[in-house]
């Protein structure tokens, strides 16, 4: 019986008629627009007249553009503050759940609900809290202890630590969870003799939690560097860029080529630069993950 007749015979021709419309969903939905992308990228375009080739024109345009280095130092500025901020506020959320000895359960759902939370509607209703006003709820606590008022949304230079703010607070609990499985993994024997030692919750967290976390750190550190690169919610919603484009990110001025501009051409050119970058990183990621696994 040649290798084909053994194929069909064991339902090969049915495996193939369940996979073809998968197949054809993802290569539609998948990598189509990836290849189109891809072309996109070569052309000046507005998707109603025909296409023009342009070659490299519109990476250069790009990279020539003033706003791009302005965009780049903007994604890197919320990078850095929700690395400050972010990075470890889940750690400390997860520790803290870890060590109360009542309540843990309570305290989980209450730092997981920002999460579940829609995203717009978290943006909106921290809107309100940034009412630059003296009623502002922000500008009235500030004034209970003699500061303010501030303009949060509204100065360059307070705009986006609020954003960040608002995106560490909603974005905490998922890692945090994380973090409390990861911790379940820790050997108890190790936290019993730390306190049989007299050490207290500071000792025990930089000489016992930390060890036992490192490869979880640094993948989470990773993946939190990957996804502040492609933030375009929050400063969209909050400030639209501004002001004077101290919040213009890169996907902000992705958006602002390719639906403000109608640069379709510039859009797919940036976008294609962004995704070599993250791709780079995201590369970085497996290594490191691999060569953790295997240690």
């Amino acid at each position: 019986m040649t290798r084909t007749a053994r194929w069909i015979r064991n339902g090969g021709i049915s495996t193939l008629v369940f996979l073809i419309p998968t197949l054809l969903v993802f290569g539609l939905f998948s990598w189509w627009p990836i290849a189109r992308g891809l072309v996109l990228a070569f052309q000046q375009t507005n998707l109603v007249e025909p296409a023009q080739w342009v070659g490299f024109g519109n990476f250069r345009k790009v990279l020539a553009d003033p706003l791009l280095l302005t965009a780049v130092r903007n994604t890197a500025w919320f990078a850095l503050l929700a690395l400050v901020f972010g990075y470890p506020a889940p750690l400390a959320l997860a520790v803290f759940v870890r060590e109360l000895r009542r309540g843990r359960a309570l305290f989980s759902v209450l730092a997981y609900l920002p999460v579940v939370l829609p995203p717009v509607v978290a943006i909106l209703l921290w809107r309100v809290f940034y009412d630059a006003s003296d009623d502002g709820l922000f500008n009235t606590l500030a004034r209970g202890i003699g500061l303010g008022p501030f303009q949060w949304l509204q100065d360059a230079h307070s705009a986006m630590p609020s954003i960040v703010l608002e995106a560490t607070w909603a974005n905490a609990g998922s890692t945090m969870i994380i973090y409390l499985a990861a911790l379940s993994g820790v050997r108890t024997d190790l936290y019993e003799a730390a306190e049989i030692d007299g050490a207290s919750i500071w000792r025990r967290v930089v000489h016992v939690t930390l060890p036992q976390l490192r490869t979880i750190l640094m993948i989470t550190l990773l993946l939190q560097i990957i996804g502040t690169f492609q933030v375009f919610t929050e400063p969209f919603l909050f400030t639209g860029g501004g002001p004077a484009n101290a919040t213009t990110t890169i996907l902000m001025l992705l958006y602002n080529y390719a639906f403000i501009n109608g640069d379709y051409g510039g859009a797919t050119a940036l976008s294609v630069l962004l995704a070599l970058f993250l791709g780079l990183l995201s590369l970085l990621y497996f290594r490191l993950t691999r060569r953790w696994g295997t240690t």
